[in-house]
């Protein structure tokens, strides 16, 4: 008898877990308008890397081919 008294916690258990877990929000998919990229100002000296390179301080000084259309599923 033991172990139906332990399923039955179990299952009771599992069944108050899920009715108090807080509900995801949905998040409306991030835009390209949202996103802060670092730019640099007129006159800030810009260094020019030519090839692979690791460089600790980095400022974006362009964007490129961006997707602004939605993409479509087809079945």
């Amino acid at each position: 008898m033991g172990w139906e008294v332990a399923l039955f916690m179990m299952a009771a258990s599992f069944l108050i877990q899920m009715a108090l877990a807080p509900k995801q929000q949905v998040q409306p998919p991030t835009a390209m308008e949202d996103i802060e990229f670092p730019q640099a100002e007129e006159g800030t000296p810009q260094c020019v890397v030519f090839g692979d390179c690791w460089c600790s301080d980095w400022t974006v000084i362009a964007l490129g081919n961006y997707r602004t259309t939605p993409i479509k599923k087809s079945v």
